[in-house]
C-alpha cells in the first residue's frame, strides 16, 4: 500500500489550522506524525507526536491507522 492511499483525501493545513484542530479533538482520535530526522525530533517536537523519519516512512506504513486523520509535519 502507498502512503497516498492511506492518507486520501489530502488537505493542506496552515499551522494555526492544525493547532485549532488538535485543540478541538481529543488526543488519540488523530495521529500527529513527525517526519523529520531523529536529531531534529529530539531537539524539539510537538507533544504527542510520533516520529517516523521521512526516509523510513515507506517501510513503516503499517504504523499508520487509515481510520484516523493524520497530521504530518
Amino acid at each position: 500500500m502507498r502512503l497516498r492511499d492511506l492518507l486520501e483525501p489530502v488537505q493542506d493545513m496552515e499551522p494555526a489550522e492544525a493547532k485549532t484542530y488538535m485543540q478541538e479533538h481529543k488526543e488519540g482520535t488523530y495521529l500527529l506524525l513527525d517526519v523529520r530526522e531523529t536529531g531534529e525530533y529530539e531537539q524539539e517536537h510537538l507533544p504527542g507526536a510520533k516520529l517516523v523519519p521521512l526516509s523510513q516512512l515507506s517501510d513503516n506504513l503499517h504504523l499508520l491507522d487509515p481510520a484516523k486523520p493524520t497530521i504530518i509535519y
